[in-house]
């Protein structure tokens, strides 16, 4: 009888709370064939978590959200596997749009411009940091989280675990973006090439110093120059890679922090202040107030063309004679073919690519031929400067999206950023998003057949690897202006300083407008008066700053490298 009631009592249970029971087994299912312990959570903390996801999720049961980002690994994983899970367990039917980035952020200006709902959620770079802080068009996902959308925030989110959030975090302290995929730009080489006696004795006699990763351009161009033409395995081959066909792809090559590396700005982690990385220089307000040196800005000053001058010498002298006509897309694959020592500038979300089965680049084992390492820096580089690009695509709501579909969309959006399936997910994308994931008993696991990727991100030289910061008032107006000016330089039209200083001041031409405008209220541009470069310069060493630098007689310092072994060791 007491077996009866009890059966008759779960099965009142299940028909009452059958949406319940039937949302639990599609979350069960789903950690049993797609996260097993490929998380940070243990089975019961990530049961827990769904549960939370479940309950706070009824009152949108049956809503279709729409959102969007750029193709990539991780996000076709998010649209293919975790956006139909999320429907299954919660309910609401996601459609993630994949397109170009070029095409998110057209996407995204024109809700900005129109104030029409065209997306409930949007994957954008943390590099329009600066543009939502400035336009307020995108919601503050502190007091978001604090006020409307404090019933769908997760008490499992952890902000403290991510590590991106510096980046989308605006001058007023408030979080913006909650970062969803991270990679950075790294030195990329071929770690047997350098390891082999004969290059290392023979580098040795020629330079007087010892064949590694160079910690310097100076070395870096040492390199370059004795790899290309030598002969490795029964061919010729060369000492760097890159790419130089006027494209838009050209501009995220520059924008994409090319500068900093040179030693561009000033000094300040994640971005330089009151300098940053593009030239652009802010007031104690944070108001842009120039990008030409003549306004104390840096985008044309010393360190900047030495930039670009040693972009175009390098392409010419050390690269694939095709290299000078490819575009991003096209050069992004060569280092992997097996014929390249070294490239300065190569982007970590590659990684998958450059490990698969078969490649020149991968030996028999699975492990990799070729290493990531820290980037060298310039000659008008200095210590607490950043030292290159990490690329942190992030969750934004915009204030035209209705509140119910914002909550809705950053349901999913914590969906697929959660302790669940994190560590899953970046496996599949190898784009790290969070501490807990970076230590990951797997990733220790899998380091050594990802190149370095897994030591880098636990390293304390991370933090030199930023996005694009605060001082740009208008990314998608600014970033368009890099690719045609470096292309002029690229294609022989101007030199290197006319390619700049042509730059800074079409620069300078938005920030006036967006000033006469007024859009951007008192954190919008203000713009200094005009003096020359030591007047500026001047002005900044008096106020314990160094952008912009003057010209430095000879740019060509003494080398320097370092075992890459003896690097990681110091590391740990």
């Amino acid at each position: 009888m007491r077996k009866h009631l009890l059966t008759t009592t779960a099965a009142m249970l299940l028909a009452m709370t059958g949406v319940a029971f039937a949302d639990m087994d599609a979350a069960k299912k789903f950690l049993d064939t797609e996260i097993g312990d490929m998380s940070s959570l243990d089975r019961a903390a990530q049961e827990a978590e769904l549960q939370w996801f479940i309950d706070a999720a009824k009152p949108f049961a049956g809503m279709e959200i729409k959102v969007v980002s750029e193709t990539i690994a991780t996000h076709e994983y998010e649209s293919k596997v975790l956006a139909p899970a999320f429907e299954a367990i919660t309910g609401i039917k996601i459609t993630h749009d994949l397109i170009g980035e070029g095409d998110v952020v057209e996407k995204l200006q024109t809700q900005m411009q129109s104030g029409e709902n065209i997306y409930d959620a949007y994957v954008n770079d943390s590099d329009l940091i600066g543009t939502h802080w400035r336009y307020q068009q995108a919601r503050s996902l502190t007091k978001w989280m604090a006020n409307e959308g404090k019933d769908v925030t997760n008490p499992n989110l952890d902000l403290d675990d991510f590590i991106g959030t510096k980046f989308t975090t605006a001058p007023d302290g408030d979080l913006y973006q909650l970062p969803d995929q991270q990679f950075a730009n790294l030195y990329w080489f071929r770690y047997d090439w350098f390891n082999d006696e004969k290059n290392k004795a023979d580098f040795k006699a020629k330079y007087g110093y010892d064949l590694g990763v160079p910690v310097n351009w100076s070395a870096y161009e040492d390199i370059a120059e004795f790899f290309t033409g030598r002969e490795v395995d029964g061919k010729k081959v060369f000492g760097h890679m890159d790419y130089g066909k006027k494209d838009p792809s050209l501009g995220w090559r520059f924008t994409d922090a090319w500068l900093s590396m040179a030693g561009n700005g000033d000094k300040g982690l994640p971005n330089g202040l009151p300098v940053d990385e593009w030239g652009i220089k802010v007031n104690e307000k944070s108001q842009p107030v120039g990008s030409c040196v003549a306004r104390g800005g840096d985008t044309n000053g010393p360190a900047s063309v030495y930039a670009i001058q040693k972009y175009l010498d390098w392409l010419k002298a050390y690269a694939p004679p095709e290299a000078q006509g490819m575009t991003f897309g096209e050069a992004g694959p060569v280092p992997a073919q097996g014929n390249v020592a070294q490239q300065m500038f190569t982007y970590t979300a590659f990684t998958a690519d450059f490990v698969k089965e078969g490649l020149a680049v991968v030996n028999e084992d699975g492990t990799p031929k070729w290493r990531f390492a820290p980037s060298p820096h310039g000659v008008y580089w200095k210590d607490g400067m950043k030292l290159g690009y990490q690329d942190v695509g992030s969750w934004t709501l915009m204030k035209s999206t209705p509140d119910d579909r914002a909550k809705a969309a950053w349901l999913y959006a914590q969906f697929v950023t959660s302790k669940t399936v994190d560590v899953k997910k970046s496996h599949v994308g190898l784009t790290l998003i969070r501490e807990s994931t970076i230590q990951h008993k797997s990733f220790t696991d899998r380091a050594p057949k990802l190149g370095g990727l897994i030591e880098f991100y636990r390293s304390p030289a991370r933090v030199q690897w930023s996005p694009t910061g605060t001082n740009i008032p208008d990314y998608p107006k600014l970033a368009q202006l890099w690719w045609q000016a470096i292309g002029d330089a690229s294609s022989g039209a101007k030199t290197a300083q006319e390619a700049m200083d042509s730059l800074c001041a079409e620069q300078e031409k938005v920030l006036q407008r967006l000033e006469r405008a007024g859009v951007q209220g008192d954190i919008g541009p203000k713009l200094a008066e005009e003096h020359d470069l030591e007047y500026w310069n001047k002005d900044a060493v008096a106020k314990g700053n160094l952008a912009p630098q003057l010209k430095i007689e000879n740019e060509k310092e003494k080398p320097i490298t370092v075992n890459y072994d003896e690097l990681v060791k110091s590391w740990q």
